[in-house]
């Protein structure tokens, strides 16, 4: 949870695996893009900056956050994918939409992860906001696509 004590950029990077070889499946929803493709970059960028090669990134988009579950099993059964990244933006309205979106995300990357036993990451942001958003997409709290990335990476070097 990214605050004025926790930025979603900082992380410790001491014991990483070398993930040079590893490849990454990320998932991007399509559902409000000024936030998920600033996740997918922020991704990105933290993947090739700890050596994954840019051959060993697979990007493929879904129409919503609730579409990220059935993505990462179509990913995570895949023997060349070593870890799914989903990244998402689900934004409080007015309706309870949001709290079943999320509950439903957060359990299916749960269960892909377990039954694949492959890191699949819940990179999806749940704000009350689009500026809660845009501060955790790049902005004054950091990037939760950095976070996503490097939760990928640890878990990998477990």
């Amino acid at each position: 949870m990214a605050t004025a004590l926790k930025n979603l950029s900082e992380f410790s990077t001491e014991g990483l695996a070398d993930v040079r070889d590893k490849t990454f499946a990320l998932l991007v929803s399509e559902w409000n893009p000024q936030v998920t493709e600033a996740l997918y970059d922020g991704a990105v960028r933290t993947l090739l900056a700890h050596g994954v090669q840019p051959e060993n990134l697979i990007r493929k988009n879904v129409p919503g956050s609730y579409e990220l579950s059935l993505g990462a099993q179509w990913m995570a059964q895949r023997r060349d994918v070593d870890a799914v990244i989903g990244l998402g933006c689900v934004i409080q309205g007015e309706t309870r939409h949001f709290d079943f979106i999320c509950q439903a995300v957060a359990t299916g990357l749960t269960e892909v992860s377990l039954k694949y036993n492959k890191p699949v990451i819940f990179g999806v942001l749940t704000p009350d906001t689009q500026q809660q958003a845009l501060d955790r997409a790049g902005g004054k709290h950091g990037n939760k696509g950095d976070e996503a990335a490097m939760a990928a990476i640890k878990m990998l070097s477990f």
